[in-house]
């Protein structure tokens, strides 16, 4: 399982994370605290809320979708 740390400021972020995670044959979570939704759910995703840290988890491989998140992605 590989896993990124990200932060998504606006609806528009939100719905371009759930576009490339739909793309994946894979599962995609989204991990905030102890709460864990699935990131190919845009109302599971809004419902963390916006301007947090997540941490992505991704339970396959795929660069287009690395591509996709890395503008995201934080230290």
């Amino acid at each position: 399982m590989h896993q990124t740390r990200i932060k998504l400021n606006q609806t528009e972020d939100v719905k371009e994370l759930v576009r490339a995670a739909e793309k994946c044959d894979f599962d995609v979570d989204v991990k905030c605290d102890s709460t864990l939704v699935d990131a190919k759910s845009i109302l599971g995703v809004i419902s963390l809320g916006l301007a947090k840290t997540v941490i992505i988890q991704c339970h396959g491989e795929s660069v287009e979708f690395d591509n996709a998140i890395r503008k995201f992605a934080i230290a």
